[in-house]
């Protein structure tokens, strides 16, 4: 493991016996952040370009972005080359983030501890910031990956704009909302998460694998894998919402309770919760198990495991 990193440096993973699985997640998150705090040019007027280092520049465990990287990583892939579409998807991420906080989404005055964007920059500036950054994502990809097959990153493109749109995190959140106050079976709260937080977790490694070329065999298991963490992810967070302080999540806490909001806890309990997302990221791993040759797959098998143990 190298001391430094540059923005298009790739964290070397190393053998499965000795992967040092922080080490790793801190020096991909470094790299991360470098690329991210050079991916915005001289946006005008400046409080644009303000709103919108704002929020994608607020820290995070940046584990979308990660992903990508290790996903291009166990397709053999540089993932170097991946790293405009990893900085893609955080733009993707953090648009949605900005807009969900909305007072017509969500209605959340703190992320990641920080006022929201709304807050600081009025929910105009707001509105055209998380706008700007979705259109930013797509430039990221298209005329920012050099040494990437066009080919391939017209399959990118296709995937960003599956998951971002109405098959994706859009529709998802429209049902989301059309949901509050009423009756949610669990089909329904499913369809929810696996749109409005899973469709980008499984565009990460998708994305990630094609920039690699990666074979259909593969990219299925990544599919089953992606579907796995997106739903465990959710479920964390619902079991946080109700369990962990604003502190600590860094968030508004009991915002699904007050918002009236069907999640697992509420339907399932905390205990079986808790089972359901243990046995999801167990699929999920089992999925990539048989490409995990040499360790190959250590990063995104160690993920799996860190997306249930997170506290916030």
């Amino acid at each position: 493991m190298t001391a430094a990193v540059t923005s298009t440096d790739s964290p070397s993973t190393g053998d499965a016996p000795g992967f040092d699985f922080a080490a790793y997640l801190e020096q991909a998150r470094l790299s991360v952040e470098r690329a991210l705090d050079g991916s915005l040019g001289p946006e005008r007027p400046e409080s644009l370009r303000e709103a919108m280092r704002y929020s994608l520049l607020a820290g995070g465990k940046r584990l979308r972005p990660i992903l990508c990287l290790a996903a291009c990583e166990l397709a053999g892939g540089d993932s170097a080359l991946a790293m405009p579409t990893a900085v893609a998807l955080e733009m993707i991420h953090t648009m949605s983030l900005i807009h969900d906080d909305l007072p017509a989404m969500d209605n959340d005055d703190l992320r990641r501890g920080m006022p929201t964007n709304h807050k600081v920059y009025g929910e105009a500036n707001a509105i055209l910031a998380g706008d700007a950054l979705l259109t930013r994502a797509f430039e990221m990809v298209a005329l920012r990956s050099p040494g990437v097959p066009a080919e391939q990153l017209l399959k990118v493109v296709g995937e960003l704009s599956l998951a971002s749109g109405a098959p994706g995190l859009v529709g998802g959140q429209v049902v989301d909302l059309e949901c509050e106050g009423k009756d949610v079976d669990l089909d329904t709260l499913e369809y929810i998460h696996l749109h409005k937080t899973g469709a980008l977790l499984r565009s990460c490694v998708l994305t990630g694998a094609l920039i690699a070329g990666a074979p259909e065999a593969l990219l299925e298991a990544l599919r089953t894998y992606a579907r796995g963490i997106g739903l465990a992810f959710q479920i964390i967070d619902d079991i946080l919402d109700v369990t962990a302080s604003s502190e600590v999540l860094g968030k508004t806490a009991g915002k699904d309770l007050t918002a009236d909001k069907t999640t697992y806890p509420k339907l399932l309990g905390l205990e079986e919760s808790r089972q359901r997302a243990d046995a999801l990221v167990a699929e999920a791993k089992a999925a990539l198990e048989p490409f995990n040759g040499g360790g190959k797959a250590a990063p995104l098998l160690a993920l799996a495991d860190y997306i249930t143990s997170r506290d916030r």
